[in-house]
C-alpha cells in the first residue's frame, strides 16, 4: 500500500509501529546505553519522536491539552530554544528515569490521542504539522538503527541486532562503472509542487552546470580496499589537510566497521546482522567526507556537486532501489551488491557531495519552533544525498538534502564518483 494515500490516523499508526519494531530486538539495557554524543540511546529516540508529537501538534490542537509529564518537556527536547530548557545531548545516556516501560506508555498514549484528533480531520495546519512528525520520525527510524549499530560495535563479540533474513540476489561483476556525461548548462534543482518536502529543500531555483560525468555506480568495497593497499591513508597529497590531520588524530586506517582478523589478516565487516567477511562487490559505507573525498583524488575524479547528483537523478525513472523492500520488511539493513548497468542514484548509502551545507536561493524557514528544524544547522557541515538501506523507502526522493559534518561516519555513508568534461566549443 502507498503510504502517501493511507488515511491520516492510518498512516500515523503504521509509522509509528515500524518504530516500535525496530526497538524490539532490544534489550532495556540496549535500549538506555549511549555510546558517543553523536548517538542517542533507543529510549530517548522513542520518548523524543512522542514528545515531537505532543509538543508540536497535541498541545496546540486537542482540546483541554494536558502533558503526559510535564518533566519530559525538558528531558527529550532535542534543540527546540524556542521551546524552553533541554537535557545536554552528550548526557542522554544518564537518564536511567523514566524507564522504557514508562517510555512505551508515554507513546501508547500520545498515539492514541493523535488518532483521535487525526480522525477528526479538516484542518491544514494540523495536517502538515503532523505530517512533518511523521517524517521526523522516519529520520529517527534511520537513527535508531545507526545508533544501536554503533553501540554494538562498541561491544568486543560484535554482536548482532538480529540475524538476517535470507535473500536471493544476482551479484555483479567487478567491472568498470560505465560514465554518464551530462552536457551541463542552466538546469533546475529543489523541490516544487505537491508532496512532502523540508524547509532546506525549496525553494526550486536555477544553477548552472559544467559539463560532467557521472559513475552509473557507487564505490565498492573492493575498490576501496585497493585504495588501502596501495597506501591511501599513507598518502598525504590525496588528503585535505583537516581531514590528514582528523585521520592520524584518530588513528583511521580504514572505514567504520572494518577490522583484520585470522592467520592472514583477512577483512572483516561489522554489520547489524554481526560480522561478516568483506564483500567485495557490495558499496563500500561508513566513510567520512574526508575519507570519500581521498579515495576520488585517489581514483582520478572527484564527489560531485549535490546540484550534478539532482540533476541526474531527476532526468528519468530511476532504477529499482535493491535496498528499498528491506527496511518495510525489517530484513536486511546492509547495502547490497547492486545489479545490472542502469543508474541507480537513491537507496544503498548516502553518498558524499563537494557542496557545502548552505541555504538555498530564496530560503525561508518554516515559522515558529519547527523554524530551528533546518536552517539553524548551515555551517561547517556537507550534503549528502540519495538515502541509504536504512532509510525508509517512502522517505527518500531526489531533492533530499541530507547533511553531516565531514568527520561523521557512523551513518550509512559511501561515494560516487563524478569527473570534469572539457566544455564544448
Amino acid at each position: 500500500m502507498n503510504e502517501q494515500a493511507c488515511a491520516p490516523d492510518v498512516r500515523f499508526q503504521r509509522i509509528r509501529d515500524i518504530t516500535r519494531a525496530l526497538a524490539r530486538p532490544l534489550s532495556a539495557e540496549d535500549c538506555c546505553v549511549q555510546s558517543m554524543p553523536d548517538c542517542s540511546p533507543v529510549k530517548w529516540h522513542l520518548a523524543h519522536t512522542t514528545w515531537f508529537f505532543e509538543t508540536f501538534v497535541l498541545e496546540h490542537f486537542e482540546p483541554a491539552f494536558k502533558p503526559f509529564d510535564s518533566t519530559f518537556r525538558m528531558l527529550f527536547n532535542s534543540y527546540y530554544n524556542g521551546v524552553g530548557p533541554r537535557h545536554p545531548r552528550p548526557r542522554r545516556g544518564l537518564l536511567t528515569r523514566p524507564d522504557l516501560s514508562t517510555v512505551l506508555r508515554y507513546r501508547d498514549a500520545v498515539d492514541e490521542r493523535m488518532s483521535r484528533l487525526l480522525a477528526r480531520g479538516g484542518d491544514a495546519s494540523l495536517a502538515r504539522l503532523a505530517e512533518l512528525g511523521l517524517q521526523h520520525e522516519q529520520q529517527h527510524q534511520e537513527l535508531i538503527l545507526t545508533d544501536i549499530k554503533h553501540l554494538l560495535s562498541c561491544h568486543p563479540s560484535w554482536p548482532a541486532y538480529q540475524a538476517p533474513r535470507p535473500v536471493s540476489r544476482a551479484r555483479t561483476s567487478l567491472k568498470t562503472p560505465r560514465w554518464i556525461a551530462h552536457a551541463g548548462g542552466m538546469a533546475r534543482i529543489g523541490h516544487e509542487g505537491g508532496g512532502f518536502s523540508f524547509d532546506n529543500e525549496r525553494p526550486r531555483h536555477g544553477v548552472y552546470l559544467q559539463p560532467f560525468e557521472l559513475a552509473s555506480r557507487l564505490v565498492t568495497n573492493g575498490e576501496y580496499l585497493a585504495f588501502i593497499q596501495d597506501g591511501g591513508y599513507r598518502d598525504c597529497a590525496l588528503w585535505l589537510a583537516e581531514g590528514w590531520d582528523w585521520a592520524a588524530a584518530n588513528g583511521i586506517g580504514s572505514p567504520a566497521y572494518w577490522r583484520q582478523a585470522g592467520p592472514r589478516g583477512e577483512w572483516r565487516e561489522f554489520t547489524l546482522h554481526g560480522e561478516t567477511a568483506l564483500a567485495l562487490d557490495q558499496p563500500v559505507v561508513h566513510l567520512s567526507y574526508f575519507e570519500a573525498d581521498a579515495y576520488a583524488r585517489w581514483a582520478g575524479a572527484r564527489l560531485p556537486t549535490e546540484a550534478e547528483w539532482e540533476v541526474c537523478a531527476s532526468a528519468g525513472p530511476a532504477a529499482p532501489n535493491p535496498d528499498a523492500a528491506c527496511f518495510a520488511d525489517a530484513g536486511v539493513f546492509h547495502p547490497m551488491a547492486e545489479i545490472g548497468d542502469a543508474l541507480h542514484l537513491q537507496g544503498s548509502v548516502w553518498q558524499w557531495t563537494s557542496s557545502s551545507y548552505a541555504a538555498y536561493p530564496g530560503f525561508v524557514p518554516a515559522e515558529g519552533a519547527v523554524g530551528e528544524y533546518n536552517g539553524k544547522f548551515m555551517v561547517n557541515q556537507y550534503v549528502l544525498r540519495g538515502g541509504s538501506c536504512a532509510t525508509p523507502a517512502d522517505h527518500v526522493r531526489a531533492t533530499y538534502r541530507n547533511f553531516f559534518p565531514a568527520g561523521a561516519r557512523w551513518q550509512f555513508t559511501g561515494l560516487r564518483l563524478a569527473r570534469s568534461l572539457a566544455p564544448a566549443l
